[in-house]
Order: structure tokens, then C-alpha cells, then sequence
């Protein structure tokens, strides 16, 4: 900025007015403003704030100029006493032509125009310039490019404007190189490094983003960090510090977390007391559900507590907490926790004030919450409802609290979200032993219109099936937990291993529903038309089932999932029954259950997995004599029982011209045990191996041919053995699957090697 002094404005002074002994006093009749185009002068004299044919000092003039400067409307300022006028020359900012960036890579000029506030057409100001190059270097940041520097340059031109360019040079990622633990004794470095969201960088590095060093996401890592030790009895456990490095070369970080364990604690005597009365302090405790010698969890105790309120809410009392008194038992590490019930303060929920949301509807929101305007307020549930909240998937952030309201005994509760993107794209092709190569479009909408509903389109293919589904999805059927969904569906398969054809085209209909902390009942409705081509060579007993059928079919099924609770993160139980009855209606008549049981344990401080997964089912015509089709009858994939072919196990028509049609089979069953572990590579390679035993078998047929037909439906066991090795890609998590056939019949057929996506249930 180019200006005056205070003291050549005092030497002005004093040779057009007085001795130097009193010339530090100003007066003018006149401002004079020279250099304004767009900024009215009227604008400058009102910054200068210089009284007109009055005394001013030195210091007074020199405020009005800083008064100036500071307006942020020029480039530069320039006052000058000119006898009785003062002349103030200014030079207004130049207006912004265009916006440019130059050197960005990794972000286009799309991403970093929604970074930056200066706008084209508009005066440029310098401040806003640095703080838009501020804002591209932390978007830089937090990719992990904390070299990335950004510098704002203006290119002049001639008619008062200027081009505006923000230099980037991005530098490189700064990857996390090592991430290691001081004080943990109980659990291996590679098994916490599974617990945070940050991880180390490996070959994978050009594709895995999260090994990228975050600021940011060290927090959440500590929380991460605590809650696993928490969820697992350590209530002593505290990071005492976290430690980020930068390598020699400054392309890398190190990272270690300082932690104290502490010991796992289980709980101990769970009782309950209470000084109200007519409460009867036993009921209370017996809804608890927590046992003697169970580990200690805080989302245990939090799940006790609502069980408890609701419970008072249910027999008509409000403002009832229980509160946990922890009492420790340090010989046994245990903890005996008595639950106070006693009554709370008398507040009510004023109302929900719900901001951020600028698509998902206010209702999507507030229909989390179990409490409504005029309820009594309850801490806790405020903040259950913002986990439900941010377990939508439908924001990036969700903050719940509470306020006073228009009175003390009213509590307003904010509610603020930040949205995010809830819709994906598909675009994919795949391979697997089973099916061969595939490709697949799909696109999903888990907010369709902000409603919370769910859309999506699938469209797949394979060597051997062709697959398009639509599918909707109401997840709050009249505004109760009720979710009801319709899918419209049409497959074709002309699978290598057999010499017929089907063909499938119908929908589905299906409400779900809680009947319990941890169960879930569905009920559904299928109708589809499906037809089964076959040709001269196909076994006679599958062209019995040749031509087009009518199916119509109602269904239930119960599914158990102690993992919804999260309570017992080393023990995960999956139960699943189902039943159908087709004949309501249509061309097909069967009854047809299936059942499913899977167990998970985690073992040797959870660096082990072992698992055992049953499924069985029957199907049978109970309605008359006719026999099950081929499409109604249970066949086996690869991934059911390892060692064997896709629908090589069970029946077989041994006698047709040597295609060997698999004919399923009315029953099966199959137990699977398998266990994965650590091999010793760094974990961020994402290699485990794994270790396996199959069991099962398909069998029973209504019919078995015409007379010399070579068919053998009985109940034959077969088994294989075998190892694995399971990589998580970041293209999804892969299973190679090495198999031996231990026990076979002649006919069925085998298979040594497969790939699978990989599952635990």
C-alpha cells in the first residue's frame, strides 16, 4: 500500500501554516478522492471519517487512512495535504476474469472450484485468496498429500481485470510406514492394527487409500482403539500417548500408540435396589440379562439400563433411571454392579429441531428417535437415537444434544447432519470356478428422494446365467419398524454340467419385523412363471418336469443374530429358519425347510478363527402323490462342500447317454469346519490361510426312472479336506480353496481347486 508518514503530513503542516511548535493540528474545507470507478467516493470520505473546516491531529488523519486500508476495497491508498484540501488517491482492486488452476491432478477443477470462494466477475481480494489456497492444501491433507503446496498468482491485463491461478504442486502421499503399540501384552500388534481404521502401507499401496497418513483420523483410531479393549473387560485401559514420526526422507509416517491394558474384568453379583415404593427391585435385575462370569462390556450395562426404564415406562412410570453403582472385586477381577432405580428429574422434551438435512426428509430422521414432543427426556435415548441416526449410512456426521428450553423442565433436542452420497454405481466383471467369467451392472439408491428407501437395479451375466432384478424397499411400513420390499426378477442358466435349460421371470413381495432383541421374522409371497427346456439327450426323469409351470408360494423365515448386539465381539451366533408351501394358487405344489446354524469364536487373544456353520433342508409334495421337480429340489455349490464340482454331488442319471444329468436331491445336509489364522505376512498385505473339513450330502427322489434306469438316491456321506488362503483385494475379499475328495462315490464328480468371494456366514 502506498501512503504518507505521520510525519511528513506533520512537515506538510508546518510550512503552510505555523512554527513546527504547533504543527501537528490539520484543518480542510475539502476532500478530494481521485481513482474510483466502481466505489463511490462518497465511500471513501465516510472511511476516512475526517470532519470538514475542523482541527484534526496527525494521529486522527492517520486512523482515517488505516480506515481506509482496512476496507479491503483497494489495491493501494495514497493521502496529501494540498493547502485547505486533502487529496486522497486510491487504486481499486482489479475485477477477476477467470479462475484457473494448474499442476492438480489428483483433484479436478471441478472438486477444488467447491473449495474455493472467490468467484469470477467478482473485485479479487487478496485474503480471500490465501484462504481459498488454505482450503485447497487441506483437501490436499486430507488424501494424505501433507506436502501439497498452493499459491494464489494474478496475471494482469489491460483493462482493469486479472486472471487469477492457483499454483499446485501436490506432492506425494505421505503413507503410514509403521504402525506399532508400546504396552500391549495381551493382544499382538497385527490383531490391534485390525481394530483401527488407519493401516500400514504394503504392496497394495497404490490402492489402499487408508494407509495414508490422517491427521484427522488418529482420533478416531483412540476411539477405535479404546472401545476395543472396553468391549473385551479392560476398564482400565488408557492410551497414554500417540506418537507420528515423519521418515528421513519425509515420504512416510510412523506412527505408535502408548497404551496401558490393564485386566480384563468379568461381571460379578448383578442386583438391584431401589428406595420408591411399590417398585419391586427383583423384576428389575431379572431383566438385566447379564450373567455372572460373563466378560464385562459398557454396552452390556447401557443395554440393562434401557431394559430397566423401559420396563418402568411400560408399568407407568416416568422419570425413572437406573443408575450403575460398580463395585470391584480385585482377587476374582470381578465386577458386582448394583443398579439403582430411583426417579429423575421431571423433564420433557420440548421438541426436535432437526438441521442439515438438505434432501433426506425431516420424518426419515426424527422416526430414529422413541421419544416425541411432550415424553419424558431421557439422556441415554437421545443418544441410542443418534447411533441409529448415523447407522443409515445417510450422513457423513450426526450430532444429538440436548438444551434448555422455554422453561428449566423442558429440553429442546439438536439435531445437526451433514449429508452425504447415498447412491453407487456398478460397474464390474467378475470370475469364479463355478460360473466362469461374468460381468455386472447395478445401480443402488439407500435414500431414494430422502424417504429412506431403497432402490436398486441389477443387471448380471455369467457364461452359464444371465440375472435382472428391480428391487424396492420401504424400511418404516406405516411408520412402525416394518420393512416391506418388492423385487422383480428374470434367470435364465444353461449350466455346462447339465443338458437342460431354465428359464425364470416373476416377483416377490416380503414385509420384516422384530420379534425380539436379536430376532427378525420375514414374511413373503413369490409368483413366477418358470420353464424348463430340455432336448434328446436330457434324462428322462428331468423331461417329466419339461415345459412351463406356474409357481405360487408363501414363506417365512426366523433369523437369530447375536452380532446386531455386538456384546460378544469373540462369539457370533447366526440362526436361520425357513419354510415355503408352494400350491396356493398356480401349477406346483411342495412344503419345502431349510435351516441354518453358524458359530464363530475367535481364539489365541482372536489371531484365530475357527468356525462351524450346518444347513439342511427337505423338500416333499404333501398335497398328492406327484414328485418334485428338478428347479424345486436342493442341489450343492462349491461353496457348500468344498472338493467337489457345482452339482456334483447326489443323485445322478447314470444311463443317459453319457451326459450324467444331475437330478438333486429332496434332502440335504452339510456341516462345514473350518478355522483362519495369521501366516506370518504383514497384515496389511490382507493374507490369511485357513484350514477346512466338509461333510454332507444330497439325496431321495420321488422317482427314479423307468424300469433299468441306474439311479442312486440314497444317503451316501461324502468329505473332503483342504487349506485355503483368503486375500482382502480392494476389489473384494477372495478365497482360493485347495481340496481332497476323502470320500466320493464313483459318479460323483471332483474338483481340486476353486475361487470364491470370501463369507463367514
Amino acid at each position: 500500500m502506498r501512503g504518507v508518514s505521520v510525519a511528513a503530513l506533520a512537515a506538510a503542516g508546518v510550512a503552510s501554516t505555523a512554527p513546527m511548535a504547533v504543527a501537528q493540528a490539520f484543518s480542510f474545507s475539502s476532500i478530494e478522492v481521485r481513482g474510483t470507478n466502481r466505489v463511490d467516493p462518497a465511500t471513501v470520505t465516510g472511511f476516512l471519517a475526517i470532519p470538514r473546516g475542523q482541527a484534526v491531529s496527525a494521529g486522527e488523519l492517520n486512523a482515517g487512512y488505516q480506515r481506509v486500508v482496512g476496507s479491503g476495497l483497494f489495491e493501494s491508498v495514497e493521502i496529501a495535504p494540498q493547502g485547505n484540501t486533502l487529496v486522497v488517491t486510491v487504486q481499486e482492486y482489479p475485477t477477476v476474469n477467470r479462475i484457473a488452476f494448474e499442476g492438480n491432478e489428483r483433484l479436478d477443477d471441478a472438486e477444488l472450484r467447491e473449495l474455493i470462494g472467490s468467484v469470477a466477475n467478482r473485485v479479487y481480494n487478496p485474503s480471500r485468496a490465501e484462504e481459498d489456497a488454505r482450503a485447497i492444501a487441506d483437501a490436499y491433507e486430507v488424501r494424505g498429500r501433507l506436502a501439497a503446496s498452493v499459491t494464489p498468482r494474478i496475471i494482469r491485463r489491460g483493462d482493469s481485470s486479472v486472471d487469477l491461478v492457483f499454483e499446485i504442486a501436490e506432492g506425494r502421499v505421505v503413507e503410514i510406514e509403521r504402525l506399532s503399540f508400546v504396552g500391549n501384552r495381551d493382544y499382538s500388534d497385527r490383531r490391534l492394527r485390525r481394530a483401527l481404521a488407519t493401516k500400514q502401507a504394503g504392496f497394495l499401496r497404490t490402492f489402499i487409500g487408508s494407509d495414508t497418513f490422517i491427521a484427522d483420523r488418529v482420533a478416531l483410531d483412540r476411539q477405535l482403539l479404546t472401545d476395543f479393549y472396553r468391549s473385551r473387560g479392560y476398564i482400565d485401559f488408557r492410551i497414554d500417548d500417540v506418537t507420528s514420526e515423519f521418515s528421513r526422507e519425509r515420504n512416510a509416517f510412523f506412527v505408535q500408540f502408548n497404551v496401558t491394558e490393564g485386566n480384563s474384568w468379568d461381571f460379578g453379583r448383578i442386583t438391584a435396589s431401589s428406595d420408591i415404593p411399590g417398585i419391586n427391585a427383583a423384576d428389575y435385575a431379572a431383566v438385566a440379562k447379564i450373567d455372572a462370569g460373563q466378560t464385562y462390556s459398557p454396552r452390556a450395562i447401557d443395554n440393562a439400563i434401557t431394559r430397566m426404564e423401559n420396563l418402568a415406562t411400560e408399568r407407568g412410570l416416568n422419570f425413572i433411571r437406573a443408575t450403575p453403582v460398580i463395585e470391584r472385586d480385585p482377587r476374582n477381577l470381578r465386577l458386582n454392579v448394583n443398579f439403582v432405580i430411583e426417579r429423575g428429574p421431571r423433564v420433557f422434551v420440548e421438541r426436535i429441531d432437526i438441521e442439515g438435512n438438505q434432501t433426506t426428509l425431516d420424518r426419515v430422521v426424527r422416526r430414529q428417535f422413541r421419544v416425541v414432543e411432550g415424553d419424558p427426556f431421557n439422556p441415554r435415548e437421545i443418544r441410542a437415537a443418534a447411533e441409529r441416526i448415523r447407522a443409515l449410512g445417510y450422513f457423513a456426521d450426526v450430532q444429538a444434544e440436548g438444551r434448555e428450553g422455554s422453561s428449566p423442565s423442558q429440553v429442546v433436542v439438536d439435531v445437526n447432519v451433514e449429508e452425504q452420497p447415498t447412491g453407487s454405481l456398478t460397474l464390474g466383471g467378475s470370475f469364479s470356478s463355478d460360473s466362469g467369467l461374468g460381468v455386472n451392472i447395478g445401480f443402488q439408491e439407500r435414500n431414494f428422494l430422502g424417504r429412506g428407501q431403497t432402490v436398486g437395479v441389477n443387471l448380471s451375466g455369467g457364461t452359464d446365467t444371465r440375472n435382472y432384478s428391480f428391487s424396492f424397499t420401504e424400511p418404516y411400513l406405516f411408520g412402525r419398524d416394518l420393512s416391506g420390499t418388492f423385487s422383480a426378477f428374470y434367470q435364465t442358466s444353461d449350466l455346462d454340467e447339465a443338458s437342460y435349460s431354465t428359464d425364470i421371470a416373476g416377483f416377490s413381495t416380503a414385509v420384516a419385523f422384530p420379534v425380539s432383541e436379536l430376532g427378525r421374522l420375514q414374511l413373503r409371497y413369490r409368483l413366477a412363471q418358470e420353464e424348463i427346456e430340455v432336448n434328446d439327450e436330457t434324462s428322462p426323469i428331468i423331461q417329466l418336469d419339461a415345459g412351463e409351470e406356474i409357481v405360487s408360494s408363501v414363506g417365512a423365515t426366523y433369523s437369530y443374530d447375536n452380532r446386531r448386539s455386538g456384546l460378544e465381539p469373540q462369539n457370533e451366533i447366526v440362526l436361520r429358519f425357513s419354510a415355503d408351501v408352494a400350491g396356493l394358487g398356480g401349477d406346483v405344489e411342495y412344503l419345502k425347510g431349510t435351516v441354518f446354524a453358524g458359530y464363530q469364536r475367535a481364539i489365541l487373544n482372536e489371531e484365530v478363527n475357527v468356525r462351524a456353520v450346518f444347513e439342511g433342508g427337505a423338500v416333499g409334495n404333501v398335497f398328492g402323490e406327484t414328485a418334485t421337480r428338478v428347479t424345486d429340489r436342493f442341489f450343492l455349490s462349491s461353496r457348500q462342500l468344498r472338493g467337489f464340482e457345482p452339482l456334483g454331488v447326489g443323485p445322478r442319471d447314470l444311463n443317459n447317454n453319457d451326459e450324467d444329468d444331475p437330478l438333486g436331491g429332496n434332502y440335504f445336509a452339510v456341516a462345514r469346519f473350518e478355522a483362519d489364522f495369521p501366516l506370518g505376512l504383514p497384515e496389511e498385505y490382507g493374507i490369511r490361510g485357513g484350514a477346512f473339513l466338509d461333510v454332507g450330502s444330497v439325496w431321495g427322489l420321488g422317482y427314479t426312472g423307468p424300469a433299468g434306469s441306474e439311479v442312486d438316491d440314497d444317503f451316501a456321506l461324502r468329505s473332503s479336506i483342504g487349506v485355503s488362503l483368503f486375500w482382502d483385494t480392494p476389489l473384494g475379499p477372495l478365497r482360493f480353496n485347495f481340496a481332497e475328495a476323502l470320500q466320493a462315490e464313483d459318479f460323483d464328480e471332483t474338483r481340486t481347486f476353486n475361487v470364491t468371494l470370501s463369507t463367514q456366514f
